[in-house]
C-alpha cells in the first residue's frame, strides 16, 4: 500500500520561502534533485537522498551532504532523463502515494515545460502530485481534487491534451456544473475561492489546476 509522502526539491525558483517551508511535514521523505539541494538547505532541511548528475552542485557540497548521511545517487551527465524525472522515479519506487515538488518553476522555459509534462505520466495516476513555489500550487486532475487556501485565492483550470468534460466545481465564485472546458478557450482562467477550500471534479479528460495564493 502506498503510504509515504515524498518531498522533491527541484532547482527552480521559489517565490515565498516561508510558505514553502510550512508545506513540509514530519516524516516526509526528502529528495533533492541535483541543485535542489540548495533549495532544501535554504528552507532549513537536509535531504535524505540526493539524485541526479550533480552538475549543479560543487563537489564540496556533495561531500558535505554525503558526510552528513545523505544518500547520493549519481547519474552520468549524458542521460535521457532530467534530474526531476529521476527523483520522481525514486519516490515512486519508495512507495510514495503523495508527492510534493518544490521549486519546479522558473529559470529555463524548456525545463519548466518539461517539468509540467511529467505530471501526465501514466504511473502517476492515483498518486497525488503537486508542484509549489510558495505562491502558486499546480496539479493535474483526472477525476477530483480538493484545494486548500483562502477566500480570494485564484483558481485557474486549463484542459490538457483535449477537451475536459463534466467539469463541476464547488467553493468558487463562478461555479461550473458538468460543463466542458476547451483547450483553445480560456473559460477556466482566474476564478476565485469563496472560502478556505474548493472542490474540482471532471468526468473525462484532464485539467491543469493552478492555485495562486493572494495576500499571504
Amino acid at each position: 500500500m502506498k503510504t509515504k509522502r515524498a518531498v522533491i526539491f527541484a532547482n527552480g525558483k521559489m517565490v515565498d520561502w516561508s510558505i514553502a517551508a510550512e508545506l513540509i511535514q514530519a516524516g516526509d521523505l526528502l529528495i533533492a534533485a541535483d541543485g535542489g539541494a540548495k533549495v532544501a538547505r535554504k528552507l532549513g532541511f537536509t535531504p535524505q537522498v540526493l539524485i541526479g548528475d550533480l552538475d549543479s552542485l560543487p563537489a564540496r557540497e556533495v561531500k558535505r551532504l554525503e558526510d552528513g548521511g545523505t544518500r547520493v545517487i549519481r547519474y552520468p551527465v549524458e542521460k535521457d532523463e532530467t534530474d526531476l524525472e529521476l527523483a520522481l522515479d525514486f519516490a515512486l519506487g519508495e512507495g510514495a502515494g503523495e508527492i510534493l515538488i518544490l521549486a519546479s518553476f522558473g529559470g529555463r522555459l524548456d525545463q519548466t515545460l518539461g517539468n509540467l509534462s511529467l505530471l501526465n505520466r501514466e504511473d502517476l495516476r492515483g498518486v497525488q502530485v503537486r508542484m509549489d513555489d510558495g505562491r502558486d500550487e499546480l496539479m493535474l486532475i483526472h477525476s477530483r481534487a480538493t484545494i486548500h487556501g483562502a477566500a480570494g485565492d485564484i483558481i485557474s483550470l486549463i484542459p490538457l491534451g483535449g477537451e475536459a468534460g463534466g467539469v463541476t466545481t464547488r467553493g468558487l465564485q463562478f461555479p461550473l456544473e458538468k460543463e466542458t472546458l476547451y483547450p483553445q478557450k480560456t473559460r477556466g482562467i482566474s476564478n476565485r475561492m469563496t472560502g478556505v477550500s474548493a472542490a474540482i471534479g471532471l468526468e473525462t479528460g484532464a485539467l491543469i489546476c493552478i492555485h495562486t495564493r493572494q495576500g499571504r
